[in-house]
C-alpha cells in the first residue's frame, strides 16, 4: 500500500507543482490514477487534494478521457443492446420533477433502448428514483437488474451507487469540499452500455467543449450536448438553446433550437404519473417532454419535433407497466 500511495503522490505533485511546473495528467496517467482511486489505493487526504487540483487547473479533455477509461472496467453493463445513453447528474436547486424521465420512457415505449444512470443527490427537486417509484417502475440495483429492465421494457435507470459505489463516494466529496469536481464530468461520459448515441446536459456552457472533445478522444459514435435545465438533458421549450453534436471523430455540428409557440405560462406542477398516463394535461410540461424526446431522436440522427410529438401521442397504447 505504501508503494501505491507513493505512486499516487506523484500524480498529485504533477498537478500541483505550481506556476510553470504543473501540468495536466496524460491520458495514460489519468487512467492509472482513476483505477487507483476506484481500488481504494490512495489515502483520503490524497483523494481530496487530487480532486481539487483537477478542478483548480480546469478540465482538460485528454485528462478527462483518461479518467473515463480508468473507470470503465468498473462501470460496464454488457450485452444490453443499449441505443441511447442518458446520464442524469444535474444539481439544479430550483428544478421540480425530472420530466426528462418521461421523455426517456416514451422513447423506450417506441422501441429505443435507453440506459439512464446518475445521481440527484445534490438536486433540489424530485429524484429520478422517486419519480420511478411514483410510476411503479423498478430502479436497477445491479447490472443484472439493468439488463433485465432493458430486455423487458427497453429502459433501465441505474443509480451510480449501484453502477459503481466508489464513483458515488467520489461525487459525494462535494459535501466536504463545497465544490463539484471533474468526476462529475467523468460520470456523465461513462456510457456504461456502449451505446451508439448519447444525450448529455450541462449547466455551464464552457463544459460543452470539454464533453465533446473528450468524447472524440474516447471514440464515441454520437453525442449530443446542450445547456439543459439544472444541468440535465432537458430542453426548456420557451427558450432558444444551442445543440451540439459530435459524430465519431468526423466533426461536429451545431444547431440553434428555436422557442416553441406556447400559451400563457402555467406555473402549476402536475403529477408525474398523471401526466404519463394521460390523466392530466399541462401544455408547458408536455411541450418540455416532447422537446426533450426530440433531443434523444436528434442524438441518434433521427427526426426532431414532429416525430417526438407522435411518440408522445402514441405512448398510451404502449405504456410500460
Amino acid at each position: 500500500m505504501t508503494e501505491a500511495i507513493d505512486r499516487f503522490a506523484g500524480y498529485v505533485a504533477t498537478l500541483g507543482r505550481g506556476p510553470g511546473r504543473s501540468r495536466a495528467l496524460t491520458r495514460l496517467e489519468a487512467a492509472d490514477a482513476m483505477g487507483m482511486l476506484l481500488r481504494g489505493e490512495a489515502d483520503r487526504m490524497q483523494v481530496g487534494a487530487f480532486l481539487m487540483l483537477l478542478r483548480y487547473r480546469g478540465e482538460d479533455a485528454s485528462e478527462i478521457a483518461g479518467l473515463v477509461e480508468g473507470a470503465r472496467p468498473a462501470t460496464r453493463v454488457p450485452d444490453a443492446g443499449v441505443d441511447l445513453d442518458w446520464p442524469s447528474y444535474g444539481a439544479g436547486r430550483t428544478r421540480g420533477a425530472p420530466w426528462f424521465l418521461l421523455s426517456a420512457l416514451a422513447l423506450a415505449a417506441a422501441g429505443v433502448r435507453v440506459l439512464m444512470h446518475g445521481t440527484n443527490a445534490f438536486s433540489g427537486g424530485m429524484t429520478v428514483a422517486a419519480a420511478m417509484s411514483l410510476l411503479g417502475l423498478p430502479v436497477a440495483e445491479d447490472v443484472p437488474g439493468a439488463q433485465l429492465g432493458l430486455a423487458r421494457t427497453n429502459f433501465a435507470y441505474m443509480p451510480v451507487r449501484a453502477l459503481c459505489p466508489r464513483i458515488d463516494e467520489l461525487l459525494g466529496v462535494r459535501r466536504l469540499l463545497g465544490l463539484r469536481s471533474p468526476i462529475n464530468t467523468v460520470a456523465r461520459l461513462l456510457d456504461p452500455g456502449d451505446a451508439p448515441a448519447g444525450v448529455d446536459g450541462v449547466f455551464h456552457p464552457p463544459y460543452i467543449e470539454t464533453h465533446l472533445a473528450a468524447a472524440e478522444i474516447l471514440g464515441r459514435p454520437r453525442l449530443l450536448v446542450l445547456k439543459g435545465g439544472g444541468g440535465e438533458a432537458e430542453r426548456n421549450p420557451r427558450r432558444s438553446v444551442a445543440m451540439h453534436v459530435g459524430v465519431g471523430g468526423r466533426g461536429r455540428s451545431e444547431q440553434l433550437l428555436q422557442p416553441l409557440k406556447l400559451g400563457v405560462p402555467d406555473a402549476s406542477e402536475p403529477g408525474v404519473a398523471a401526466i404519463w398516463r394521460g390523466e392530466q394535461r399541462h401544455e408547458e410540461i408536455e411541450a418540455r417532454i416532447v422537446a426533450t424526446i426530440a433531443l434523444g431522436l436528434l442524438a441518434m440522427g433521427r427526426g426532431g419535433d414532429d416525430e417526438a410529438a407522435q411518440i408522445w401521442r402514441d405512448r398510451p397504447a404502449r405504456q410500460m407497466r
